[in-house]
């Protein structure tokens, strides 16, 4: 073997290994992170189909459950980064929660970013506007960092959008589409990019 090809073959394979290496680089947030894969469960309630990253509700139920979702464990301590862009393929309703940070520690919805007919994003809770992005075809990226026990950002396509201040307990993260209490669908949602980091 020549020593051309010994050092081609030592490139592609350190090429190679930075690929598969977890990115140091968050897209938002500044500063280095760890990337991982935490594990989740797929939740179909009510009139709600998972197919894969495809979330549909297929009845327009203005009451029950719901939902079309993945929820991910439980996590403790530390910075948390979600990453994930949407798409709204069709809403013959209103008021669907997207993505959602939940208290584990006390149940229930500690953050929820939902979108109305039309485009409107806003916070569930509150009801501030976080963005108008969400009209029908249109991909979307969210990034949510949560510093437990200090706040809770969302980003839309990288700009801050919400923040929200956190206390000390344990937390995990929801996607999908959910009929929030005054919501209903139908409604069918695209995800891609799935992406977790802390620090």
């Amino acid at each position: 073997m020549s020593k051309a090809y010994r050092t081609a073959a030592g490139l592609l394979a350190a090429c190679g290994l930075s690929l598969l290496a977890p990115s140091a680089f968050a897209q938002v947030g500044g500063g280095s992170w760890t990337s991982y894969s935490p594990s989740f469960n797929v939740q179909e309630r009510g009139c709600g189909q998972v197919n894969n990253l495809t979330f549909t509700l297929t009845c327009s139920t203005a009451s029950g459950d719901q939902r079309a979702e993945r929820r991910y464990v439980t996590y403790t301590g530390g910075t948390h980064q979600f990453e994930g862009s949407f798409r709204i393929v069709s809403l013959g309703g209103t008021r669907i929660s997207l993505k959602q940070t939940f208290n584990d520690s006390a149940p229930g919805p500690f953050f929820m970013l939902a979108a109305e007919n039309g485009g409107r994003l806003y916070a569930v809770h509150g009801g501030a506007t976080i963005g108008s992005e969400a009209t029908v075809g249109n991909w979307v990226r969210v990034n949510t960092i949560h510093e437990i026990g200090n706040s809770h950002r969302t980003y839309i396509n990288g700009q801050l959008r919400h923040t929200y201040g956190s206390s000390n307990a344990s937390y995990y993260d929801k996607f999908g589409a959910y009929r929030t209490s005054s919501g209903q669908g139908p409604a069918t949602v695209e995800w891609r990019g799935i992406r977790f980091w802390r620090r």
